[in-house]
C-alpha cells in the first residue's frame, strides 16, 4: 500500500513538475538549469563514489559502488540531447554501479542546438575508442543509456560495427528515443512527463539539415545485425513505448538477441526512483544482471 500511494505520489509530480518544464516555450537554458533542480531528488545508494576526470577532451563521470569493480558501463545520459549531464543522472548510474558491480563512465556529451548532430555520436565514439585505448577488452564493456542517450547507445553500437571495430558485450536501453521524427508514437491514458511538442523541438534541434531517417538518428531505419545482445526497458505510461516495441521488433527482424521488459503504469525513465520506488530499483537490478551476465573481464 505504501509503494502504490508513493507510485501516486510520483506520478502527480512528474506530471505537475517535469513535464511543464519540458515545454518547446521554455528556453533550453532555463530548462537546463531547472531540471537539473529536479533531479536533485534522484539519490545514489549511500557509498557511490563519483570522480570527475576527462578524456579525449571530453569531462566525464566515473561511478563506483564497489571498491573492487569488475567491467565498465558506458552510460549515455538522457534529455532529448539538448539537456541532462552526468550529474543529472548520478541517481541512475549509481544504482547501476551497484548492481552490476561496474564502473559506470558518463560523459558529458555536447549538446544541442550549440552542437547538434553528429556531435554526441562522435564523443560517444571517442569515449568508447579511450576505453580502448585504456585496455579494456570490449568484452568487459557494455553500453547503456536513457531516452536519447538509449538512442545513442544503440547508434554508437551501429557506427562501431559499421566501421569494423570491437564491439561491446551488451546493450541495455531504457524508454529509448529511436524514432525523432516522431511518427509512430505511442497514445497513453496518462503521460506524466513528456509532451509531443517538446520531443518535436528537440529532434529539430538535434537534426539540424540531417534526415531523421538516418539510422544514426533513428536507430529504428537501420539494421541492427550483428549487434550484441540487447535489454529494453520501458512503462506504458509513455509516448516513446513504441519506440522501445519497434526497437525490439527490428532486432529480432536482425537477429539480435533482445528482450523488452514493460512496466505497467509507469512512466518515462521511472528508474530515476531507484532507491524510493520499488519497482524502479528491481529494474535496475534486472539491468545489472543482464549487464554482468554478458560482461567477460
Amino acid at each position: 500500500m505504501i509503494q502504490t500511494a508513493l507510485e501516486t505520489g510520483l506520478r502527480q509530480t512528474m506530471i505537475h513538475l517535469i513535464r511543464p518544464l519540458l515545454h518547446p516555450a521554455v528556453p533550453v537554458s532555463i530548462q537546463r538549469k531547472l531540471v537539473s533542480k529536479a533531479y536533485l531528488t534522484s539519490v545514489p545508494p549511500r557509498g557511490t563514489r563519483f570522480e570527475n576526470i576527462e578524456a579525449e577532451g571530453i569531462a566525464i563521470t566515473r561511478v563506483c559502488h564497489s571498491d573492487n569493480p569488475d567491467g565498465v558501463v558506458l552510460y549515455f545520459h538522457g534529455g532529448g540531447y539538448i539537456i541532462g549531464s552526468p550529474r543529472t543522472h548520478r541517481g541512475i548510474t549509481g544504482h547501476l554501479a551497484r548492481s552490476s558491480g561496474t564502473m559506470v563512465i558518463v560523459p558529458d556529451y555536447r549538446l544541442a542546438p550549440e552542437n547538434p548532430y553528429p556531435a554526441a555520436l562522435d564523443d560517444a565514439e571517442a569515449v568508447y575508442l579511450a576505453l580502448l585505448d585504456e585496455g579494456h577488452p570490449p568484452a568487459s564493456l557494455s553500453l547503456a543509456g536513457d531516452s536519447a542517450g538509449g538512442g545513442l547507445a544503440i547508434a554508437l553500437a551501429m557506427r562501431l560495427r559499421d566501421k569494423g571495430l570491437p564491439l561491446p558485450s551488451s546493450l541495455m536501453v531504457i524508454s529509448p528515443w529511436t524514432d525523432l521524427s516522431n511518427a509512430h508514437l505511442y497514445s497513453p491514458e496518462c503521460e506524466p512527463v513528456l509532451q509531443r511538442r517538446w520531443i518535436d523541438k528537440a529532434a529539430r534541434l538535434y537534426c539540424g539539415s540531417e534526415p531523421v531517417a538516418n539510422p544514426y538518428v533513428s536507430p529504428v531505419y537501420g539494421d541492427l545485425s550483428g549487434l550484441p545482445p540487447l535489454l529494453i526497458q520501458v512503462g506504458s505510461q509513455e509516448i516513446l513505448m513504441n519506440d522501445a516495441q519497434r526497437l525490439a521488433n527490428v532486432a529480432n527482424r536482425d537477429s539480435v538477441d533482445a528482450r523488452l521488459e514493460i512496466y505497467n503504469s509507469l512512466w518515462h525513465v521511472f528508474q530515476v526512483h531507484a532507491g524510493q520506488l520499488d519497482r524502479a530499483t528491481e529494474a535496475l537490478e534486472t539491468a545489472g544482471q543482464f549487464i554482468r551476465r554478458h560482461l567477460t573481464t
